[in-house]
């Protein structure tokens, strides 16, 4: 785009790189030692993220996180940054995304109640339709509901489409096999809980199965999924702010009324002006808009961060980008854990 290289503007509204952004001062001050420590990226067995390992197709090696990297407190705020998918651009149309990156930040809460799941090529393979899976959970009174969605829902998801005579074509079907998912990790979650509290905690879920064709996301709650689409921010989900909506909550729970664990599934065919997708917890989406954020993320993945900002932004990568907008949330005020996942689905450096 044309006006991406264009020095940044005081006045060029919330959407763009400006000192209205945050963004600017974020990248050119010098960090405290406390956002520092805040800030620290580590690759975490802690709890947020769940990286499926996978073989890379290209360069034939583990494309999963490198080795764990700890502050002196041992605990930090960015609980996870996921690995990146490489070498994926010579695959052509067989290969769903070519990186993604995914940080999990404690924030200002005194508990990390969120929980990130990416599943790259986690169903399909052999001639079959490969697809990335990827989710964002925000716990509501803890972090079990979250973390069992974490570690089950993209396995329970497979079953089911395995179950049902492979990947599903019609809108209508998604809906039926996320749906089936989700209600089976609700029971299960219920099953497994011992005693009134555990009966209360929940989870927000919005997932997002990734394939060649299409991109299906399903969604419980206020976390959102967003599509940059040739420059324009394209919705995928749509919040549930006006009840709790939670994945899971025993019929005995005070709150059953008030919550549900049936997802609104959307299926969007994939174009050629598909340049990311972005999914994150409310921690993200309460203090920047899906515009902002999408134009932030652009231009790091087109490398124009990089290129104005050099001691501050080392890369072009997805993770790059999740990062940076779990940073200038931290700096707009946000309240809550925030749970970033950025998917390129199109090489944007150099444009």
């Amino acid at each position: 785009m044309a006006g991406d290289d264009a020095p940044p503007s005081r006045d060029e509204g919330e959407g763009g790189f400006c000192e209205a952004d945050g963004t600017q001062r974020l990248l050119v001050k010098k960090p405290t030692i406390t956002s520092r420590r805040r800030l620290e990226i580590r690759r975490a067995r802690a709890g947020g993220l769940a990286v499926k390992r996978t073989t890379d197709p290209v360069k034939g090696s583990n494309s999963s996180s490198p080795s764990d990297r700890d502050t002196e407190d041992g605990i930090v705020g960015i609980l996870a940054a996921g690995g990146e998918i490489l070498g994926r651009e010579g695959q052509g149309a067989r290969l769903p995304c070519l990186s993604h990156g995914a940080v999990s930040l404690i924030g200002r809460r005194r508990v990390m109640e969120d929980a990130v799941a990416v599943a790259p090529g986690f169903a399909g393979g052999g001639g079959v339709a490969v697809f990335d899976f990827f989710g964002v959970y925000d716990g509501h009174g803890g972090a079990r509901v979250a973390q069992a969605c974490r570690e089950r829902l993209h396995v329970v998801l497979a079953e089911e489409v395995a179950a049902t005579g492979g990947w599903p074509r019609a809108e209508g079907r998604w809906r039926e096999v996320m749906t089936a998912s989700f209600s089976r990790v609700d029971g299960e979650v219920e099953a497994a809980a011992q005693g009134e509290a555990e009966r209360t905690v929940g989870s927000t879920a919005v997932v997002a199965v990734v394939g060649t064709k299409r991109i299906v996301v399903a969604n419980c709650g206020d976390s959102r999924a967003v599509l940059s689409r040739g420059g324009v921010a394209v919705p995928l989900s749509f919040d549930h702010k006006v009840i709790l909506l939670c994945v899971t909550c025993s019929c005995d729970c005070y709150l059953k009324p008030f919550v549900i664990s049936e997802p609104d599934v959307t299926v969007t065919e994939r174009t050629e002006k598909d340049e990311f997708l972005i999914l994150a917890s409310d921690g993200l989406w309460d203090v920047v808009s899906n515009e902002a954020a999408c134009k932030i993320a652009r231009q790091c993945l087109n490398g124009r961060m990089a290129r104005m900002f050099p001691d501050a932004v080392s890369g072009c990568t997805a993770a790059e980008a999740a990062a940076l907008l779990a940073e200038l949330a931290i700096s707009r005020g946000s309240e809550d854990n925030i749970s970033v996942v950025v998917v390129e689905l199109k090489r944007l450096r150099g444009r």
